[in-house]
C-alpha cells in the first residue's frame, strides 16, 4: 500500500514539475518545446510514468544486481571523466571533442555495468568493502531439493521444532515436484502430491518460515544439482537430500548438508548386544534357518534359527548390530 503511494506520488510530482517547467517556457522563443509545451508536457510525463511501469514489470529485484548497476555507473562515470582529462589536449586539436565525450563515457559505463553483473557473484557489491549478512532465523538456512520434499521427514522435524531456522525451497525444485504430481503413473503421482502437501504443511505451521527462492538467469539451464549447491553457497545454507551422491557432492564443494536417512537412524532407539525384545518373524531370512522380522521404525531384524517360527511372535537377544549410511541391521538369536 505505502509503495503504490510512493509511485503515485512520483508520477503526481512529476508532472507538476514538468507543468511548471512548460509554464516557465516563452512561446515567442523559437524552438519545439517552446511552440508545443503541451506536446512537452505530455512526452515528459509519459517518460516519467514508463519508469513506473519498469518498476511494476521487473517484480524481483535483487540488491546485488541493483547495486552491480548502481557501482557500475560510478566506476565508468569516473573512468571516463580521468581518460576525457587525459585526452582532452590531442582531441581538441582534431575537432573530434564533442564526438569523444559521447562515446567514451557510454561505452565506459557499460564495460564496467557488464562487468559488475557477470562477477557480482565474486565481488557481492553492495557498499565498496562492506557486505551485510542477511538476517535469518536461528541457525543456517536450510535448502530442501524435491528428494526430501517428497520424502516428507522434514516437515516431521520442523513441527518438532529441530528445524528451527529459515527453510528455502528453489523454484524449480517446486517445479520438479509439481512434475512428479502431474505424472500418468500413479504412484510416481502420489509421490508427487504428498511432496505438494509437506510443502503446504510446513507453510502452515505456526511462524513459518519457508521461503520459495527464485532461480537467477544466471542459473538457467545449468544441471539441478549445480544449481542447488549454488543457492546453498551463496545464501550461507545447508543442503536437506536423501540423495548420498548429492550429499557427496556437497561435502566436495564445502557445502554443509543433512542427510535425512542418516538423521532418520541416529534417531532410531540404540539396542546394544545382550537386550531382548519381542518381535514377529514375518520370513524366511537367506541363511538357512535364519527368520527376519522389523521393528516398528523399518529396521530389519535377523534372528537365528528363527525360521520355524514364522508368523509368531518371539523373543530375541541382540548379538550384533550393522550401522551404515543406508539403514541398520540387527543380528539376534533366540533368547533362552
Amino acid at each position: 500500500m505505502l509503495l503504490t503511494a510512493l509511485r503515485l506520488l512520483y508520477i503526481l510530482a512529476a508532472s507538476g514539475a514538468t507543468a511548471v517547467f512548460v509554464n516557465s517556457l516563452s512561446v515567442s522563443e523559437p524552438g519545439l518545446m517552446n511552440q508545443h509545451p503541451f506536446v512537452t508536457w505530455l512526452v515528459v510525463t509519459v517518460l516519467m510514468a514508463s519508469v513506473v511501469l519498469i518498476d511494476l514489470v521487473i517484480r524481483r529485484k535483487r540488491i546485488e544486481d541493483i547495486s552491480a548497476v548502481y557501482f557500475g555507473v560510478l566506476v565508468g562515470s569516473l573512468l571516463s571523466y580521468l581518460l576525457l582529462q587525459a585526452l582532452s589536449p590531442f582531441v581538441v586539436d582534431l575537432g573530434w571533442r564533442g564526438l569523444v565525450e559521447i562515446i567514451v563515457p557510454l561505452a565506459l559505463v557499460y564495460v564496467s555495468v557488464s562487468f559488475l553483473l557477470q562477477t557480482k557473484g565474486e565481488y557481492r557489491f553492495i557498499i565498496p568493502y562492506v557486505e551485510f549478512s542477511r538476517e535469518l532465523k536461528g541457525g543456517r538456512p536450510l535448502v530442501i531439493d524435491d528428494s526430501a520434499l517428497i520424502d516428507g521427514r522434514i516437515a516431521g522435524l520442523a513441527e518438532a521444532g529441530l528445524a528451527d531456522t529459515m527453510l528455502v525451497v528453489p523454484d524449480f525444485v517446486i517445479n520438479a515436484v509439481q512434475t512428479v504430481a502431474d505424472s500418468p503413473e500413479k504412484t510416481r503421482r502420489a509421490r508427487g502430491r504428498r511432496g505438494l502437501d509437506m510443502l503446504q504443511k510446513l507453510r502452515d505451521l505456526p511462524g513459518n518460515h519457508v521461503r520459495v527462492e527464485a532461480t537467477g538467469e544466471e542459473l538457467t539451464g545449468q544441471a539441478a544439482e549445480h544449481r542447488l549447491l549454488t543457492i546453498a553457497d551463496e545464501i550461507g545454507g545447508r543442503l536437506v537430500t536423501n540423495d548420498q551422491n548429492l550429499a557427496r557432492a556437497a561435502s566436495a564443494r564445502g557445502v554443509g548438508s543433512v542427510n535425512l536417512n542418516v538423521v532418520a537412524n541416529a534417531l532410531k532407539p540404540r539396542h546394544l548386544p545382550g537386550d531382548q525384545f519381542s518381535l514377529k518373524i514375518q520370513k524366511r531370512g537367506e541363511a538357512p534357518g535364519q527368520g527376519v522380522g522389523y521393528l516398528d521404525d523399518g529396521t530389519m531384524v535377523v534372528c537365528e534359527e528363527a525360521a520355524p517360527k514364522q508368523g509368531h511372535e518371539v523373543l530375541v537377544e541382540v548379538t550384533s548390530v550393522l550401522q551404515n549410511n543406508s539403514g541398520r541391521m540387527i543380528f539376534s538369536k533366540l533368547a533362552v
